[in-house]
């Protein structure tokens, strides 16, 4: 299935339906007097969390959602039929703004949550309502009010626990397949991943939790380069952030270069993302060579928690999956 985390859709909401100017009519009663029903109320939109949603694709086919109109009402004092409310089910972690003013509108985060984002019109009143000791016969009633019609722009953030950023080939999709029933596509070269992947892992304590691994993040993908820019809004919501590094590629003359590079890309595009909780994690130690390498490493970082695995064998990896589950636990 296609990726798709943001979306741009029109929606408004029904008109009220119009009141209803009526005089009571029947043999043998004269002068019976004003009887017209009220209009029924225009429907809602309503944006509401779907659980069994994961992307914005149907809202790139579907552009334009529309709530009923209420009906107009009757004589005999028959109230007109409130319009059907139209419901527009969005996957956890959308954030909907304002497409004119970009002003955030909800933030849809909790399953089952449900926002109206554009109320129906009410209904008019039928003439039967203007009736007064004055004025037994009003030969008016009141129109529906109009609907309200909304610009949306929806942009969809994951909802992940732990996020995985590193340089293209670190071995994000290995390690988040050795931690989660997660498949994502896995070869030997830069890019393989072209979009996030999300997959639960499963600690032997505490509550199972969601990672997820950011691909295309290289050296200025703050300005747009490579794939970073528009996937790094996804590890926002994350509590704590994996620094996945390819032991195999550390320059032992300049251990830190992929470390700087990545610090430096998430400080230019977000200081949030800068001071979220990282684990520095070295990968791929199980090629030859590495030991010296991962040495350097550590001496240039003495003072930061490192640890070594191979997401490839599964070195490491149940040790790391514990750490995650504990250091969430006191998040």
């Amino acid at each position: 299935m296609k990726f798709v985390d943001e979306a741009v859709i029109t929606v408004r909401s029904g008109d009220g339906g119009p009141g209803c100017t009526s005089f009571r009519r029947e043999r043998f009663i004269e002068r019976g007097g004003p009887d017209g029903g009220d209009g029924g109320d225009g429907g809602h939109v309503i944006l509401r969390v779907d659980p069994g949603k994961r992307t914005l694709l149907d809202f790139h086919r579907q552009k334009s959602h529309r709530a009923q109109n209420g009906a107009p009402g009757m004589g005999r004092q028959k109230h007109g039929k409130n319009g059907s409310h139209c419901y527009i089910d969005l996957p956890a972690g959308t954030l909907v703004r304002d497409a004119d003013t970009l002003d955030t509108v909800v933030d849809l985060i909790r399953q089952g949550e449900e926002h109206i984002i554009a109320h129906g019109g009410k209904g008019g009143r039928g003439n039967k309502r203007f009736a007064t000791s004055t004025n037994r016969a009003p030969r008016y009633s009141q129109p529906g009010l109009p609907g309200v019609e909304r610009r949306l722009n929806l942009e969809l953030k994951l909802l992940a626990d732990i996020g995985i950023v590193g340089l293209p080939n670190a071995g994000k999709s290995t390690l988040i397949a050795a931690m989660s029933a997660a498949r994502p596509k896995i070869g030997a070269y830069p890019f393989t991943t072209l979009t996030p992947t999300l997959g639960m892992v499963t600690p032997p304590f505490g509550e199972p939790f969601a990672i997820a691994d950011i691909p295309g993040l290289i050296e200025g993908a703050h300005q747009g380069t490579g794939l970073g820019i528009k996937f790094l809004k996804h590890i926002e919501r994350t509590g704590i952030l994996i620094h996945l590094i390819d032991a195999g590629a550390i320059d032992p003359q300049s251990p830190k270069t992929a470390y700087d590079i990545v610090n430096r890309e998430l400080n230019l595009y977000s200081r949030s993302l800068a001071d979220k909780a990282k684990i520095i994690v070295l990968n791929k130690i199980d090629l030859a060579g590495t030991d010296h390498r991962v040495t350097r490493f550590r001496e240039a970082l003495p003072d930061l928690e490192i640890h070594a695995i191979s997401a490839a064998t599964g070195q490491g990896v149940d040790r790391l999956i514990r750490l995650l589950a504990s250091r969430l636990q006191k998040e």
